[in-house]
């Protein structure tokens, strides 16, 4: 905005500068014509240099029209300078961005590519994807090999703020196929990497709703309608088919625990993937009862939210490091919020469905 100000500032001045030379040339020039008498000699009576003829000559108009013409320059290209800095100054930050972009790209690329494979498990274009991990049973010890479901990361700012991401990106997702990547946290890219991988997934998202032009990197849009209907129609859908199983008696009423489980193309968004063991990979346990996220049964909701619209607020903004939360709880920052995701009657129904539990 103010660039644009700016530059609007300096065509006008631009624009002033060149019609009064225009005019003040037009109106000037027939009075810059040589006077009468101007051939007269004055008295000779310094010490001899040029004459009066070779001053007053074409040497002089020679001087003349150079700071003319040094004049001309400083006050034409001022505004000038003024007109296209803020252009340059944005395609500054635009090319900075581009870079990193870039340079992010590389280190999401597959490991054929030449990267460290993150558009393996996540897809080229950051809506999801399969990772080969293995997991045991802690009972008997058995370790099998899994297709682990791994989330979309085209909406990753929908749902964690840019802090979080880069503390995910740097110290992972423990016992899930997202290991450390950042230094810190045993990984092999340094914080400039790091940088430039947050760009190329700030790059990947879906464009928002409600965002500035001038504001790449938004935060506080809302997902496009589109895709909104889409989440509708998938988590539907799954209503159906649990009221036609016979566990509810309308798709309203199935509504929450279809939202909870979803793990059709909106697989990304389902509270199971943190709170349901095994969800992931397809063989969930018994819903709800905890897996990266905490134990949802037994009425813990309840205790840590004893009202209800608290917990539908801490579901629609998440976890917000160090901030606190229902009873007795401070945030950590690992769970995402929803409420630029899903509407506030889909964040209902699932609340209501988890107090169920």
């Amino acid at each position: 905005m103010l660039a644009a100000s700016t530059t609007a500032i300096g065509w006008v001045i631009f624009t002033i500068t060149v019609l009064g030379w225009v005019v003040y040339y037009f109106a000037n020039r027939r009075s810059a014509q040589a006077e009468l008498g101007s051939e007269v000699e004055l008295a000779p009576n310094r010490k001899p240099y040029y004459d009066d003829e070779t001053l007053e000559g074409r040497r002089l108009e020679r001087v003349q029209l150079f700071g003319v013409l040094l004049l001309a320059l400083i006050v034409i290209m001022l505004p000038l300078y003024w007109v296209f800095e803020p252009h340059r100054q944005a395609g500054a930050v635009s090319g900075k961005e581009g870079r990193f972009v870039s340079w992010g790209g590389k280190l999401y690329a597959t490991t054929a590519e030449g990267g460290f494979n993150c558009a393996g498990c996540h897809g080229a274009s950051g809506g999801g994807g399969v990772a080969p991990y293995s997991v045991s049973d802690p009972l008997t010890g058995e370790v099998k090999a899994v297709s682990w479901t791994a989330p979309a990361l085209n909406t990753i700012f929908y749902r964690y703020d840019e802090s979080e991401v880069k503390f995910i990106l740097v110290y992972g997702r423990p016992f899930s196929p997202m290991s450390p990547w950042g230094l810190a946290g045993g990984g092999p890219m340094n914080d400039q990497q790091i940088e430039t991988l947050i760009a190329k997934l700030w790059s990947l998202q879906i464009p928002r709703e409600g965002c500035t032009e001038d504001d790449p990197n938004c935060d506080v849009g809302t997902l496009p309608a589109s895709e909104k209907q889409r989440i509708d129609a998938d988590a539907t859908t799954a209503a159906k088919a649990l009221v036609a199983a016979g566990k509810y008696a309308t798709v309203d009423e199935a509504m929450g625990e279809a939202l909870f489980n979803l793990s059709t193309s909106s697989g990304a968004y389902s509270c199971a993937r943190c709170h349901t063991q095994g969800w992931s990979w397809g063989d969930p346990g018994p819903t709800g009862q905890g897996a990266f996220g905490w134990n949802l049964t037994g009425g813990a909701t309840a205790k840590h939210f004893p009202d209800q619209a608290d917990m539908e607020s801490f579901i629609a903004a998440g976890s917000e490091y160090g901030k606190r939360y229902g009873v007795q709880g401070q945030g950590s920052g690992r769970m995402p919020g929803f409420g630029a995701m899903l509407t506030e009657e889909q964040i209902q129904a699932v609340v209501e469905y988890v107090r169920s539990l």
